[in-house]
């Protein structure tokens, strides 16, 4: 080997040893604004606060409703509604849980829709759950609480992967358009194996993105999925569509994926909705 050579090698293998040590070593996020301090005694409260609400002043605030069993019966797929209509001018509702190896589920934008939102997720362990809510007083209203959870929701092989049928029906999107009051409650759920890339020899592959618009194509919801989200993710929604007609779903994976639905109103579900 060439004394050129020699020294290139040296530097990058010098430059791998010292990454990890590195990566350790890197302050965490900081949160310019005083926070209040956790109801819940977390100790991942300060660092998933400062990494995703970012400098805005954050209140913990019993408007946000966070409706959810105390126990998780089914780790892989634990129910969560986020009711937020007390609080006036919403922007965004992130829901996520603080001791899960993938934190954030999702960061949902009702831009024509009530601050409510159904879904599931998986647990990996005892955690708290939490809805971070940006109004439009600038803040941050946070609803939490402790779940107890025996653990694995994150690291096990989706059902759809062990029954092997999933690629088969991957993208399949059903659901149910009805009046609810004075908005459009909407209920769909998609065909999809939400690997989270915690399970040996799967990777990574989930739902990344959901956009749902009314019939003159104007956006009503806009929602950032994540990895923690449950299989064959379930949504409620509660709608304010411009124009009376078809909901139009449109959804992309991490592979580039796109999947599509078009959910016409009916007069009452065919069958219970949450």
């Amino acid at each position: 080997m060439r004394k050129a050579q020699r020294l290139d090698f040296a530097i990058a293998w010098t430059a791998l040893c010292l990454t990890p040590a590195l990566a350790c070593a890197a302050p965490a996020p900081v949160h310019h604004v005083a926070l209040p301090a956790d109801p819940l005694g977390s100790p991942m409260w300060a660092y998933h606060a400062a990494r995703l609400l970012s400098d805005a002043p954050v209140v913990f605030d019993p408007r946000v409703r966070l409706i959810l069993p105390t126990i998780a019966e089914n780790q892989h797929q634990f129910p969560v509604t986020v009711d937020a209509r007390s609080i006036p001018g919403v922007q965004r509702i992130l829901v996520y849980a603080d001791l899960n190896p993938l934190t954030l589920a999702v960061d949902y934008r009702p831009l024509h829709a009530e601050p409510f939102l159904s879904l599931r997720i998986k647990l990996d362990q005892r955690t708290p759950v939490r809805a971070a809510v940006l109004a439009a007083d600038g803040k941050w209203h946070v609803g939490s609480a402790w779940v107890d959870a025996a653990g694995g929701g994150c690291s096990a092989p989706p059902v759809g992967r062990v029954k092997g049928d999933w690629a088969q029906h991957l993208g399949e999107i059903r659901g149910a358009a009805w009046r609810d009051g004075t908005a459009t409650r909407l209920r769909f759920t998609v065909r999809h194996p939400m690997d989270t890339g915690l399970v040996e020899n799967i990777a990574a592959y989930n739902l990344e993105t959901m956009h749902v618009r009314g019939a003159d194509g104007v956006d009503l919801a806009r929602m950032e999925i994540h990895g923690s989200v449950s299989e064959d993710p379930a949504f409620t929604l509660l709608l304010h569509p411009i124009k009376d007609g078809p909901l139009a779903i449109a959804l992309r994976d991490s592979d580039g994926r796109e999947f599509t639905a078009t959910i016409g109103p009916q007069s009452r579900p065919t069958q219970p909705h949450d």
